[in-house]
């Protein structure tokens, strides 16, 4: 007898940096019946660009450098789910994206002005662009267009303060069972993280579950962040009305 082979429910989660985006990678990689794939855009991202990154030489060797490639090993992947971490800022207007139609779309969001203050101590200059906002609030209006109702939005902070609660909505809006798995997961790096993770994943390196945050204690941004600030706040906030809630 011929076995029919059930495609997997791909989930493409579209983030920014600075956000919970690999600790949510940490929570469905946890299920026993899901893989996941870390940022697979990001060596064609570098290669289109030509932005000096952390460890830039390790990712373009890591990784295809042609958009196209991506798509195409992306379909390639075995589970029940496929979980897709994927920064919204590495898919450039050139990278096409009528392949996400496949994907049941999500959008990982974070206050700018928190986005800005983590990123600017990883990286000297930082844009617009860098945080992905802009980009994210282009994808999520395609899809929501495209399915004629809002994707699912996920406030970082909604899932700290409420990890059961808020992963067990998400899951729900994916149409598939939340798992207890989720909620904790062991230290330590995985096979599945970018070539990347010594320069950025030292923090989710040390977690073992979500941790409700404390206050943080930014400093007042100076003046060429707060303004950047205020050109992402119109796209965070269009995102944000559409956050889901328990």
């Amino acid at each position: 007898m011929t076995q029919v082979r059930i495609a997997p429910i791909r989930i493409a989660m579209w983030s920014g940096p600075r956000n919970i985006s690999t600790a949510m990678m940490r929570s469905f990689e946890n299920r026993p019946d899901t893989q996941v794939v870390d940022e697979p855009f990001y060596a064609a991202y570098l290669a289109a660009t030509g932005l000096d990154h952390p460890m830039r030489d390790d990712v373009l060797a890591s990784q295809p450098r042609d958009w196209r490639a991506v798509v195409s090993s992306l379909g390639a992947f075995d589970g029940s789910v496929i979980y897709e971490k994927h920064m919204a800022h590495h898919m450039l207007p050139d990278f096409r994206l009528d392949w996400i139609a496949d994907c049941r779309n999500a959008f990982l969001i974070r206050n700018p002005a928190e986005v800005l203050a983590s990123y600017a101590a990883k990286r000297a200059e930082v844009s617009l662009e860098d945080i992905g906002v802009a980009r994210q609030h282009e994808i999520f209006d395609r899809e929501a267009q495209r399915l004629g109702f809002a994707p699912p939005v996920v406030l970082g902070a909604d899932v700290l303060n409420n990890p059961r609660g808020m992963l067990a909505a998400l899951c729900a809006a994916f149409d598939i069972p939340f798992r207890e798995e989720m909620l904790a997961w062991p230290a330590g790096s995985r096979e599945s993280d970018g070539v990347w993770a010594p320069a950025w994943y030292d923090s989710v390196e040390r977690s073992t579950g979500f941790e409700a945050p404390q206050k943080p204690a930014y400093p007042p941004l100076p003046g060429d962040l707060l303004a950047i600030a205020d050109q992402a706040r119109p796209h965070y906030e269009a995102l944000e009305r559409h956050r889901l809630r328990v």
